[in-house]
């Protein structure tokens, strides 16, 4: 089973045209600065079977810019614990303050919302484990959850 998937950048998004600026600091997986996670859907709502692609994109994770620069985020993974990956491709641009919403199925990339073009779920629900890392393989953020009746949680 592959288990790698591409994020592309939406051509369409004046966001994403904008050029390569400075990494974050080395404290970026901190709330206060950088770049993290924030929501976690990891369980959509409703039975996982049938599955289809709505029930596919009801999985996400946020990834938020807290700086005060714009982050090429080409070349940047995020990756469960069971091993299942998303890596940014392209020149996707997240801007300062922004938050992009990494979904797990099929749709259409835009400045605030990519799709890991997945055909299954790639978060566990009882447990598991999210981790973000840069291009170069420096670890940026990481979140885990237990099942908690909701099927969200906030990482920050």
């Amino acid at each position: 089973m592959k288990k790698t998937h591409i994020l592309g950048a939406s051509a369409a998004s004046a966001a994403l045209a904008l050029g390569i600026l400075a990494a974050p600091p080395a404290s970026a997986a901190a709330h206060q600065g950088g770049l993290h996670f924030g929501a976690l859907q990891f369980d959509g709502p409703g039975a996982d079977r049938p599955q289809t692609n709505a029930k596919l994109n009801a999985e996400y994770v946020d990834i938020h810019n807290n700086t005060r620069s714009a982050m090429q985020l080409k070349g940047y993974t995020v990756r469960t614990d069971s091993g299942f990956k998303a890596t940014f491709s392209g020149s996707f641009v997240l801007g300062a303050g922004k938050t992009v919403r990494v979904r797990n199925g099929q749709g259409t990339n835009t400045a605030s919302t990519v799709y890991r073009k997945a055909n299954n779920f790639w978060f566990n629900n009882s447990k598991g484990g999210v981790t973000l890392y840069a291009a170069n393989g420096a670890k940026k953020d990481s979140c885990s959850w237990k099942a908690n009746g909701r099927g969200y949680t906030t990482c920050h």
